[in-house]
């Protein structure tokens, strides 16, 4: 029988629900054990793809192309383990999918209501997750606080799934916050046992507390109170208190035996976790002793979390080379011909992301040229790329309204152009290319020399592509396409050959990067970085 985790959370949001699962993931999976992990969204959205970054962050695409929560990106760094499309539920799909069954007759007849048939289908997809991926422990995060009108149908199906498989088959977690009140100088407890108390009333008896605080809780009286008022065993209140590395969030959290009660809890036998090289990962990034600087231009910088996995990945790098990664987040609005110089000039390195939409897309240009003509290492993301190509038929090639269609349908020289079978009427969710592709690449090259490697997969979330009646042209001007789709038809990677170090790739490295497996293009970029600061 598979074991069932759900994590809650209650008090407010961005309390590190996600990183608590992914960290329970690590734990698990060090102790042996197979571990699935999901995210369950209340919004109505069918998916996050259409949602903009500034409202929700990054969209995380997993390897079969499914467009999710940027808390999936959390569990597969930490877990390292690939998610599917099993892993996102949102209300939206769960609608979605019940109506169309309904339009197609498949409940025969019946009334559909949200019990039995709203809550079935969140369960179905919650069993799903496990079996497609046969695992001995799935860890479904539930999105949102307790309390939430939103919420309270998916709080309804974890409560089902605990009487279908039984208790000893399920445990809940409920993350909840204790805040410190600097004028009294003391932790709160009241609002951790108002939120349990909200969970005990949709019928779920939190088996672990989770709590969490800015402030070390050296006061174990607080532990003990919540234990008595919340009815949970005292070892079983487990402090998740704000630390200066992500990574750390693990090890910390198994200061408490975090992992040892909830194999006790689960009844499940297993041997302590092997945690060496995790240890090994923090030792080595807790000693870094240079400091490399990357000018991140692009257009949704004031909300970092929608460039959360790059920035992940910089730093996954930085500690391969013991550097610590000063990330300049450049709004690409702000930058002109005119101080584009005093702008990037601090920069060791540029990196464009991926965007979408024309906004910002001047300065993006004036930031690849710069880059171009001063050999500053430069790694173009998806849009990045497309930036480098537009900037390169603009200023080398002489086509100054060389532009793509997605920003200039009325130019004469679109270097970047609809995917064949795409136009601008297509609907906008779930149609991109997405998920992962294979990439033939050219050897003796710049990526060549990262991946050493002539075939890769990398994952896509773009619809415009490098527009082939530009190829030859380009190419012959000194734009070196280093990679490709294996029949050749899709230009995957662009290079500058002259320069140190200046990549395009079309598709998203940064979703594979992990901490203890830093990506083989970010490694090239930091690694060139450290060299032009030298």
């Amino acid at each position: 029988m598979q074991k069932y985790i759900f994590v809650t959370g209650g008090v407010v949001s961005g309390l590190g629900k996600g990183i608590t699962a992914a960290s329970l993931g690590r734990l698990l999976k060090a102790r042996g054990l197979k571990v699935a992990a999901q995210k369950l969204d209340p919004y109505v959205n069918v998916d996050p793809g259409t949602m903009s970054p500034y409202q929700h962050g990054e969209v995380f695409v997993t390897e079969d192309g499914a467009e999710t929560d940027l808390d999936l990106g959390h569990y597969e760094r930490f877990i390292d383990e690939d998610l599917n499309r099993f892993s996102n539920l949102t209300t939206g799909k769960v609608f979605f999918n019940v109506i169309n069954k309904e339009r197609r007759g498949e409940y025969l007849g019946e009334t559909v209501q949200y019990i039995p048939h709203i809550t079935n289908e969140i369960k179905e997809f919650i069993y799903a997750v496990g079996k497609k991926t046969d695992a001995d422990v799935v860890i479904t995060e539930i999105g949102g606080t307790t309390g939430d009108i939103e919420s309270q149908v998916f709080l309804e199906a974890i409560r089902q799934v605990q009487h279908e498989v039984g208790s000893e088959n399920t445990l809940f977690i409920h993350v909840t916050l204790v805040p410190y009140l600097q004028g009294s100088g003391e932790h709160k407890s009241k609002p951790t046992q108002h939120s349990v108390k909200e969970l005990q009333g949709m019928g779920i008896m939190p088996d672990i507390i989770v709590l969490r605080s800015d402030e070390p809780i050296r006061d174990e009286s607080i532990k003990r109170k919540i234990a008595g008022f919340c009815n949970v065993k005292p070892d079983c209140v487990i402090e998740n208190r704000t630390i200066p590395v992500l990574y750390e969030a693990p090890l910390m959290l198994e200061e408490s035996h975090f992992s040892e009660i909830v194999c006790r809890e689960l009844h499940l036998q297993t041997p302590p976790p092997d945690l060496t090289d995790w240890h090994t990962m923090i030792d080595k990034i807790r000693h870094r002793d240079q400091i490399v600087t990357i000018a991140l231009v692009g257009k949704y910088v004031q909300l970092h979390d929608a460039y959360l996995s790059v920035a992940e990945a910089l730093r996954h790098a930085g500690y391969e080379y013991g550097a610590k990664i000063n990330i300049q987040w450049i709004d690409s609005e702000t930058i002109t011909d005119e101080n584009v110089a005093s702008v990037l000039g601090e920069a060791n390195g540029i990196l464009v992301p991926g965007g979408f939409g024309e906004r910002g897309i001047e300065g993006m240009i004036t930031a690849a040229k710069y880059a171009r003509e001063n050999n500053i290492p430069y790694l173009g993301i998806c849009l990045g790329m497309q930036i480098a190509v537009i900037e390169f038929a603009r200023n080398v090639l002489g086509y100054a309204d060389a532009n793509s269609g997605e920003f200039d349908s009325e130019s004469r020289h679109k270097v970047i152009d609809f995917m064949p079978d795409q136009n601008e009427n297509i609907d906008k969710g779930g149609t991109l290319r997405l998920g992962s592709y294979p990439c033939y690449i050219t050897e003796n090259t710049q990526m060549a020399a990262c991946y050493h490697a002539t075939v890769i997969h990398e994952r896509h979330r773009h619809r415009y592509e490098f527009n082939n009646e530009y190829r030859e042209e380009l190419s012959s001007a000194g734009l070196l396409i280093s990679g490709t789709s294996p029949d050749k038809r899709l230009v995957e990677t662009v290079e500058i050959p002259e320069n140190s170090f200046f990549i395009g790739v079309q598709f998203h490295p940064e979703f594979k990067s992990r901490p203890n497996k830093p990506h083989p293009l970010f490694l090239g970029l930091i690694g060139a970085a450290l060299d032009n600061q030298k």
